[in-house]
């Protein structure tokens, strides 16, 4: 296992340890506490925040908006009990395919 991959298991296991902790001691327990709204509209801040600094070039401020981003990614995989595993899981199946190609075989959206 790469450091990295090590560095988001650790991550992982955090948050899932700390959901169901102290909402005024845990910030992650507090993000639970708030429901699958609050999570997701704090993914989608970061995600904003994340797109801000890579447009103005400065890697300082987009590595750490990008530690954020897989924070609160993170936590809402959890809060959807999903985990890394699933979702390197679907990498996984995606591997050796083109991304138009995957994008092809998805279903079609109904009207």
């Amino acid at each position: 296992m790469t450091n990295a991959m090590e560095s988001l298991t650790r991550l992982e296991a955090t948050i899932r340890a700390r959901r169901g902790a102290d909402p005024a001691t845990s910030y992650v327990a507090s993000l639970f506490a708030k429901g699958r709204p609050k999570i997701a509209q704090k993914l989608g801040e970061e995600a904003v925040e994340t797109v801000i600094a890579a447009m103005c070039d400065d890697r300082k401020e987009l590595t750490k908006e990008a530690a954020d981003l897989l924070f609160h990614l993170m936590v809402l995989l959890a809060d959807c009990d999903l985990s890394l595993e699933d979702v390197c899981a679907e990498l996984d199946r995606r591997e050796g395919l083109s991304g138009l190609e995957e994008k092809a075989r998805r279903p079609k959206e109904q009207d």
